[in-house]
């Protein structure tokens, strides 16, 4: 029975510049495989010794990148190996085949959400009002499904985060910080939901997954085996669960922790 892997992107398997977290001596950095290019400029990267093991892991198993990315964002990503049939985009808003979205899949999705959440222009209302132009550098909306600002972390007032995720709670969303970004996220939308309904399509047994977020804790408590690394929200947090296992290793390192593990858990030879 194939084995379903689905993983976090950003900051779970690729880094931005900002990101990869290397402390060591430039001269024993990795050498890095830049897969995302935005306005002519590297944006994204990996090691190459991860780049190898993810081509290899796409020959053993049904890999599924799972993102908070747009569809149009996810388009950015060049990844080693055959291109992902299926992926996860905005959070489990859409669900790509063969790069393209599913109709089908999004509309259960929004229907879904009208029914189970406030609105998304209440939400973005609120944020409108509530998040200090000093400190609140974008205001974004994704594919009309969530939420997001571009902040900076440090000036953020004490407190103001617990009190938006209090006012978005009572109305059915939740709030996740990362990096520079804050989501405003319906509950429902969720990359678990997404990640099942692949599993149903194409028979897939076990499933693995990996995430730094708070975005992906229902997807790492869905699955059978689960890793996250030793920085993002769930590791700040302390968050952990009996099948999810917290790495030692961080930044960009950590992503190519990550793909020895998914392996390790495959395991056999790898297919075709």
């Amino acid at each position: 029975m194939t084995v379903l892997v689905a993983s976090d992107l950003d900051r779970t398997l690729v880094y931005s510049a900002a990101a990869l977290g290397l402390t060591g001596p430039d001269e024993r950095a990795p050498r890095l495989l830049c897969v995302e290019v935005y306005e002519g400029r590297p944006l994204s990267y990996l090691t190459e010794t991860a780049a190898g093991l993810l081509a290899e892991l796409a020959g053993r198993a049904h890999f599924v990148p799972a993102t908070t990315r747009t569809p149009a964002q996810y388009g950015r990503i060049r990844l080693p190996g055959p291109p992902p049939r299926h992926a996860v985009c905005a959070n489990g808003g859409h669900l790509l085949v063969d790069g393209v979205p599913d109709p089908d899949w999004h509309a259960r999705v929004r229907a879904r959400l009208a029914a189970e959440c406030a609105p998304l222009a209440e939400v973005r209302d609120h944020l409108a009002r509530t998040a200090d132009p000093a400190w609140t550098r974008k205001h974004r909306v994704a594919d009309d499904l969530f939420a997001y600002l571009v902040v900076e972390r440090g000036l953020l007032p004490e407190g103001w985060v617990k009190e938006l995720a209090a006012w978005a709670g009572e109305r059915g969303w939740g709030v996740s910080v990362q990096g520079r970004k804050l989501y405003a996220v319906p509950r429902p939308l969720t990359k678990s939901a997404a990640v099942r309904e692949v599993a149903r399509r194409t028979g897939a047994g076990p499933v693995l997954a990996a995430g730094d977020s708070l975005l992906d804790a229902d997807l790492l408590l869905a699955a059978d085996r689960g890793w996250r690394p030793a920085h993002g929200e769930l590791a700040d947090s302390g968050w952990h669960a009996p099948a999810v296992t917290a790495l030692p290793e961080r930044g960009v390192a950590a992503g190519e922790r990550i793909l020895r593990e998914f392996l390790d858990a495959v395991g056999g030879p790898a297919a075709g």
